[in-house]
């Protein structure tokens, strides 16, 4: 792969896409992007990318797109991403998660891309009670309307794998963290702690705090696209570390990073939300030679220096 090498990356001025771009450019490689900016970040997005303000719903925007650059790869990261939001307006998160996937697809099949790489949801994708740490071979039972609407477009990536010849891989994250995730919105409870800590405002915990999650740095996730582009094809694969960390855990651990003194208030739990979710990354480590790199105080240490610089 070389700067000849196109690659789109849908939902590429969000927290994940805009740094997969950012090691694309140094690979060498040409990233695209295409965001409607609903969710992403015009600044997330490295200067030396082509950018498009396109949402994926509009097939013919797209298309424009696509006829002009004619990738090699796509990276389809594009997508609404809150659990409470599809709780809420399960219309709406169709309309983007699978709609919006199908699109992509299509113009995947008729412009020639050599393979798309799909990102899913290891982290509301195995319903409520699996076994832990989970593997991919458990049947999905997801129960938000977000999940149902990943698993939907799981199964619309092999579709076309199938009967159009698209290679793929599925990759199934856990709770990713790291520098440019929003602190505003309802998802990363890690950039939403760290901003009201380092601001010195009170933090709330949704329920009990033992909520579990496995919490990936988005480095690692980064690498694991990355590596997904030559490998893996057909498959699906978790990414994530293998070890759950408790909403408690995590408001602790930041608070030893940031000298945050302030206990946390405790609120109601949010709707939709899993109690646990951890994954089993053996097939990742296996088939793509994937494996976390950053340790959990390596990732947060990395995630508040970014919030600090942002103050």
């Amino acid at each position: 792969m070389s700067e000849k090498t196109k690659v789109i990356v849908t939902g590429g001025a969000g927290f994940i896409g805009s740094n997969i771009v950012d090691t694309l450019l140094e690979m060498g490689m040409t990233p695209i992007v295409i965001d409607d900016l609903s969710t992403g970040k015009e600044e997330n997005v490295n200067p030396d990318a082509i950018m498009y303000r396109q949402d994926t719903r509009d097939l013919e925007g797209l298309e424009k797109i696509f006829s002009n650059h004619k990738p090699d790869y796509v990276l389809h990261l594009a997508a609404q991403i809150s659990v409470s939001r599809s709780v809420r307006e399960p219309i709406y998160d169709e309309s983007v998660n699978v709609k919006g996937t199908l699109n992509v697809l299509e113009m995947c099949h008729k412009y020639g891309v050599k393979k798309i790489v799909f990102t899913s949801s290891g982290g509301v994708m195995y319903g409520e009670n699996p076994p832990f740490p989970t593997p991919e071979s458990v049947c999905p039972d997801p129960v938000s309307p977000y999940g149902i609407s990943k698993l939907a477009g799981e199964k619309y990536v092999k579709f076309y794998g199938i009967e159009k010849g698209l290679r793929y891989t599925i990759l199934r994250y856990g709770n990713v963290y790291g520098p440019r995730q929003s602190p505003d919105g309802e998802a990363g409870v890690i950039a939403i702690f760290a901003k009201k800590m380092l601001n010195k405002e009170p933090v709330t915990i949704n329920g009990d705090g033992e909520y579990i999650r496995d919490y990936i740095y988005v480095k690692d996730v980064v690498n694991a696209n990355i590596l997904s582009m030559e490998n893996g094809d057909g498959e699906i694969f978790n990414i994530g570390t293998g070890t759950g960390k408790s909403v408690n855990d995590v408001f602790l651990s930041l608070k030893e990073h940031i000298y945050y003194d302030a206990d946390p208030i405790y609120g109601p739990p949010r709707p939709g939300d899993l109690r646990k979710s951890i994954l089993d990354i053996s097939h990742a480590k296996e088939v793509l030679k994937w494996k976390p790199k950053y340790s959990f105080s390596e990732g947060l240490r990395e995630t508040v220096k970014f919030f600090e610089s942002r103050r």
